[in-house]
């Protein structure tokens, strides 16, 4: 039953990958025009080293929703004990600087993350699935990380539709967890049906 699934759910994530990408275009050109409009031209793409499938690193592709330069700036940020006390403990950032004008619209309406289609396409990972964890996180997911690293990342989760960005790091850890025992098409299907009504309702989105 295992191995249907998870053929099932390759062939599956394959169309929607490739329909992704094909749709993908237009909203491409959007987002360019849209930070050439305020000044940044900049690629629109931003990549970055994620944790993938049984722990092999890949490539993840986002629309950049923060200053080019976010990574040494966050690095100068965390400078200050107070900003690296929220960091440590959420992984993120309540009104966080680093964000553009276009991003914060891209975040609310969860357009920046379309671009991994790109990467569901590939196969590095598949429309429902666990978080990539950043690889600095590794050290953080503690007993968590051999079995959220057994299934592969996803662009939306278990995690995404139930709180998403308002859930804690540990939190999001165990929720997680959970999908990992037990995944399967009917927990999938509720997952990609609430994650329509999250996106719709732009709950968490932040």
């Amino acid at each position: 039953m295992k191995y249907i699934y998870l053929i099932t759910k390759r062939i599956f994530d394959f169309i929607v990958g490739l329909i992704g990408t094909i749709l993908l275009v237009p909203i491409i050109i959007l987002v360019k025009i849209a930070y050439m409009c305020t000044g940044d031209f900049k690629s629109i793409f931003y990549t970055q080293k994620r944790i993938g499938y049984h722990g092999k690193e890949f490539r993840l592709i986002k629309f950049r929703s923060m200053v080019p330069n976010a990574d040494e700036v966050l690095k100068e940020m965390l400078k200050d004990k107070k900003i690296k006390k929220v960091w440590d403990k959420d992984h993120k950032l309540e009104d966080d600087p680093r964000v553009t004008k276009v991003g914060k619209i891209l975040r609310k309406l969860s357009l920046d993350e379309t671009p991994q289609f790109i990467n569901i396409l590939i196969g590095n990972m598949s429309l429902v699935g666990n978080r990539p964890y950043l690889i600095r996180e590794r050290k953080d997911m503690g007993d968590y990380y051999e079995k959220i690293v057994s299934i592969k990342p996803g662009l939306t989760g278990y995690w995404q539709v139930n709180g998403r960005s308002d859930n804690s790091f540990e939190k999001r850890l165990q929720l997680e967890y959970y999908y990992s025992f037990n995944y399967g098409f009917i927990l999938d299907i509720k997952i990609i049906i609430k994650t329509i009504k999250v996106v719709l309702g732009m709950e968490g989105s932040k």
